[in-house]
């Protein structure tokens, strides 16, 4: 059996940080990456979402559009969000068919109660669906910052059970991280994944930068810490939340705290603050360094 293969990017020393990056999208985003995408490398991975109320075909026009500005997609698939098999075997061979997709991300998603067949990202991987279709690469999610319904014995153990079962089906797993504001608790996350011998690539997860009341939404919404030290750390003031904050530290911090003991990492930017300006941030930060 072949081996499968991430991403080029992989293959390669990073020459900075945010060399080999991704990328994550709505299908309401197609605008703004036609509009970004010649300041984006080619084959760059990007991500699209898998949003409720979002029509099939809204998803997979973005993902083909993805691949047709010369990119890499790579969907969602939400477990709990998806309503029986036929739906979700049909998105994923459309997905295949129309837009030459090699890599899938999987979640639980957010409701408590699924919606169909499938209770978390578990079942999705074990259906078998994934290998039938060519899939070569899944994505499944990291907390850096923790999970709310599970302790981090119980975190690392569901990481390692899913990395061993898509290995075991011929696929290459690879880990993407909820954003975090803070470096230190994401490199301490990095050595104890590395310590339990768990050696998948991980991108982590950073938020583009953004007005301070976006961010704060979307960590709430996604269970990020926001300590009043964590945040000063990351730039931002509890007392100053009418402007916008950048990851100019949270990167820099990165950078100067990783290395061999953290395995292959690259990063995956949120861009909460808008796809543009996120591009713009990286290429900016690339270019002084």
């Amino acid at each position: 059996m072949p081996t499968p293969v991430i991403h080029p990017a992989w293959e390669r020393p990073a020459q900075n940080t945010v060399d080999g990056y991704s990328l994550e999208i709505t299908a309401k985003d197609i605008d703004s990456l036609k509009a970004a995408s010649p300041a984006i490398p080619a084959q760059t991975p990007i991500a699209v979402t898998f949003l409720p109320g979002e029509e099939f075909s809204a998803r997979l026009d973005a993902i083909k559009m993805v691949r047709d500005l010369g990119f890499e997609p790579m969907p969602h698939f939400s477990a709990r969000r998806i309503r029986s098999t036929a739906e979700f075997e049909e998105y994923l061979q459309a997905a295949v068919s129309e837009a030459g997709v090699k890599r899938s991300f999987v979640i639980a998603g957010d409701p408590s109660e699924p919606e169909g067949p499938y209770f978390d990202s578990s079942v999705l991987i074990a259906s078998g669906a994934f290998e039938r279709a060519g899939i070569q690469a899944i994505g499944i999610g990291g907390h850096p910052d923790g999970h709310p319904n599970m302790t981090e014995d119980q975190c690392f153990a569901v990481l390692e059970a899913k990395c061993s079962e898509i290995t075991r089906r011929g696929m290459a797993p690879l880990i993407v991280t909820q954003f975090a504001f803070d470096a230190g608790a994401v490199l301490q996350w990095l050595e104890a994944l590395r310590q339990r011998s768990i050696d998948a690539p991980v991108r982590i997860g950073v938020p583009g930068p953004a007005g301070i009341k976006t961010l704060m939404r979307f960590a709430a919404r996604c269970g990020v810490g926001t300590s009043a030290s964590v945040l000063a750390k990351y730039g931002i003031s509890i007392t100053q939340l009418m402007g916008s904050a950048g990851p100019d530290k949270l990167v820099n911090a990165l950078e100067a705290g990783f290395g061999p003991k953290h395995g292959k990492v690259r990063l995956h930017f949120y861009p909460f603050g808008g796809l543009e300006k996120t591009v713009a941030w990286i290429n900016d930060y690339d270019r002084r360094h």
